[in-house]
């Protein structure tokens, strides 16, 4: 299964890379996430990318890197994709974003850190070498993935297709063939507040993001609570965890932090839970858009 960030807005375009240039002046982000650090053998993932809006191709260009290490380095997965996104004005209120990512995977397999049962003596241990004969350990592939997202003032919508080609990710003799991942994701910005000088400066963005990969999926649901450059937000991934998050946005610089409460019958007493921050740095456009719309989402 491909690694899951909890911040899913943080790094939107990992989500979905339709939403490449949709907050139309150069973008960075960068992520980290400790999955269930009480484990020896913890999730331990890295991120970031960048991505900006161009008026003369109509539509946005990014750049995304991710690191995921697996069992304490056994397993280390680097990625390197390129995307690009087409804007398009329905109507004066709806927009629709078309992107398309491409992009390299490096997949390295340790064979150092790996036990076999001849190393095995039955009182002391570990103690023997093993006879296994190292085979590979290492593979790197083309990968593609594609997205759609809907947006108007108020809401937004997509639906995200990675690996379409399915590229063979095996890092020894033979296939094994990455499955595609599908995610499909809504939201909505409900402003609060009457008409005086301190409307619109409270409101409440539910969400619903789904995936599936191989016969594995996840629902997740939430709601964020924005107050000026305050953002608080809980949610429940069925049959796994409870999250919450915390973050600041100031329209420059960006920070969120969240927690993952493990409610499977893994418990968060054994797993540690999960740990993830988000940064964030958002510039200032050369030159004004026209007629540029940003979607309404969380961002941090």
């Amino acid at each position: 299964q491909d690694p899951s960030f909890t911040q899913f807005y943080s790094n939107p375009i990992y989500l979905n890379p339709a939403f490449a240039g949709s907050n139309g002046c150069p973008r960075f982000v960068a992520n980290y996430r400790n999955q269930w650090p009480s484990l020896s053998g913890n999730y331990v993932t890295y991120a970031a990318a960048y991505d900006q809006y161009f008026k003369n191709i109509s539509g946005g260009i990014g750049v995304i890197a991710t690191h995921d290490m697996q069992g304490q380095g056994t397993i280390q997965t680097s990625m390197l994709g390129l995307i690009y996104s087409y804007h398009l004005s329905v109507t004066r209120k709806f927009s629709l974003m078309f992107g398309a990512r491409a992009a390299w995977y490096q997949k390295f397999l340790d064979w150092d850190k790996l036990t076999f049962g001849d190393m095995i003596d039955p009182r002391k241990g570990f103690i023997y070498q093993t006879g296994d004969v190292p085979r590979g350990g290492s593979r790197g592939f083309f990968d593609a993935s594609a997205g759609i997202v809907g947006y108007s003032d108020v809401f937004f919508f997509g639906v995200a297709a990675h690996h379409l080609n399915m590229p063979n990710e095996s890092m020894i003799v033979g296939e094994s063939r990455l499955p595609m991942r599908f995610t499909g994701h809504a939201g909505a910005e409900i402003k609060l507040g009457g008409k005086s000088k301190y409307s619109n400066t409270t409101s409440i963005m539910p969400n619903v993001i789904y995936q599936y990969q191989n016969g594995f999926q996840e629902l997740n649901i939430g709601t964020y609570v924005k107050y000026g450059i305050f953002t608080a937000g809980v949610w429940y991934r069925t049959s796994d965890a409870f999250i919450t998050t915390i973050g600041i946005n100031t329209g420059m610089f960006r920070i969120g932090y969240s927690y993952d409460v493990t409610v499977s019958q893994l418990n968060n007493g054994v797993s540690g839970g999960s740990h993830e921050v988000s940064l964030g740095l958002n510039l200032n456009c050369k030159k004004k858009i026209p007629q540029f719309r940003t979607i309404s989402c969380p961002s941090f």
